[in-house]
């Protein structure tokens, strides 16, 4: 815990009034929570003499975090920033270096004299640290604990720091699909030439997605049934394309496989890795690396594949903290069935019928602890967090 704060004047914003701003902070940073999951949906606001001089929100995984957005919109209004004397934030900034610099630093360079949070970071590896720090250079800090509690504004995170999780890290993986309104993955003959089932709304949605994930999952399976690239087009990001990864046990992927060809321009691809259980072929193994790809080789699971917990292993080895799962029914289902999903987007064409199983009783069953419904052009989108170690019902 920071040391006893020096306390704030209420002239500066009465008791009624930082409450009431701070719970409505957090009630509407809740809506990125789950563009910017794992991290946590975070509001900020920059106060002038008790004035709110601007908003901001952390809205995307990987991009500038509440504090920054708010200083940012500060400086865009008419309140010059020698006025500044107050940033009220439902989370305690960050204080260390990831995919942005730490959030502490911006404060302390922005001069605002006051902080005033609601939350201190569940890490204990980082927990206060940030406002010690601050406290330190100089800022004053009051923490108002339970008016915008992180169980009620962004309850993920706290899973994603659940003491379990922190002595057996894994990526946090979301599970995307497009499905027909039966359920199955693939149209029936004839439609989206037997690959598309969702609208270019949602396909571009998902290029933006792909663009905020550390790695792309597949299965060996989708790379023979459609040969796909999975690269990063706009509207998504292309400045960091996330790694491919492909699960194939037995070193069935072709080395002419689209997905081990140079990208184009106008794309975004990370390095392709395939993992195999060892001691496949080593003639097929030399192939691919010719080709390109990176081979891994895994310990065997009890249903002859990879063991899934050595891949989710291997992905935080190589930095991933966020993935896309892109898979077929038998690989998504074997991911949800081990309790390695952590959120859901799917959408739902407005096809009938269609290939394959269906994930209709995945969808009734499986247990959530947040959902959004909504909708992408003519394609339903369900959005939602699964209950931590959340698994196929019996």
């Amino acid at each position: 815990m920071p040391k006893s704060p020096t306390p704030i004047p209420v002239t500066a914003l009465g008791e009624a009034e930082l409450v009431g701003l701070m719970t409505e902070l957090g009630r509407e940073a809740r809506r990125w929570r789950f563009e910017v999951a794992p991290n946590p949906c975070v509001g900020a606001a920059v106060l002038s003499r008790g004035r709110v001089v601007a908003r901001g929100f952390h809205e995307a995984w990987g991009g500038p975090h509440a504090e920054v957005n708010a200083l940012a919109a500060a400086a865009r209004s008419d309140v010059p920033s020698g006025e500044w004397d107050t940033l009220v934030v439902t989370l305690e900034p960050c204080s260390t270096q990831g995919k942005t610099g730490p959030c502490t630093a911006a404060v302390k360079h922005s001069g605002i004299g006051r902080l005033i949070v609601g939350e201190l970071d569940p890490d204990h590896r980082h927990q206060g640290n940030g406002l010690r720090w601050l406290q330190e250079q100089g800022v004053q800090v009051q923490v108002l604990p339970g008016v915008a509690p992180l169980s009620a504004v962004a309850p993920h995170f706290l899973s994603w720091n659940d003491v379990d999780r922190l002595r057996r890290p894994r990526p946090w993986t979301i599970a995307k699909w497009a499905q027909t309104r039966t359920g199955q993955l693939v149209p029936p003959q004839g439609v989206g030439g037997g690959r598309w089932i969702s609208a270019p709304e949602a396909l571009r949605e998902v290029q933006v997605l792909r663009g905020r994930v550390d790695a792309l999952v597949t299965g060996v399976g989708t790379i023979l049934a459609d040969d796909p690239r999975f690269t990063v087009r706009p509207p998504g990001d292309l400045s960091h394309p996330p790694l491919r990864v492909v699960l194939d046990s037995r070193l069935r992927t072709p080395p002419t496989a689209t997905i081990l060809r140079p990208t184009a321009a106008g794309e975004g691809g990370g390095a392709v890795h395939i993992l195999c259980v060892a001691g496949t072929d080593p003639i097929r193994h030399r192939a691919l690396v010719d080709a390109g790809a990176s081979v891994h080789e895994m310990h065997v699971a009890t249903d002859d594949g990879v063991s899934l917990r050595d891949v989710l292993a291997w992905l935080w080895d190589q930095g991933v903290r966020r993935a896309m799962l892109e898979a077929g029914p038998r690989l998504v289902t074997h991911w949800l069935s081990a309790g390695f999903v952590d959120q859901l987007r799917v959408y739902t064409g407005a096809v009938n019928g269609g290939v394959g199983p269906s994930m209709a009783e995945w969808l009734q069953r499986l247990t959530l602890s947040e959902r959004l419904d909504r909708e992408c052009a003519a394609d339903a989108v369900l959005e939602g967090f699964l209950l931590p170690g959340a698994r196929r019902p019996r």
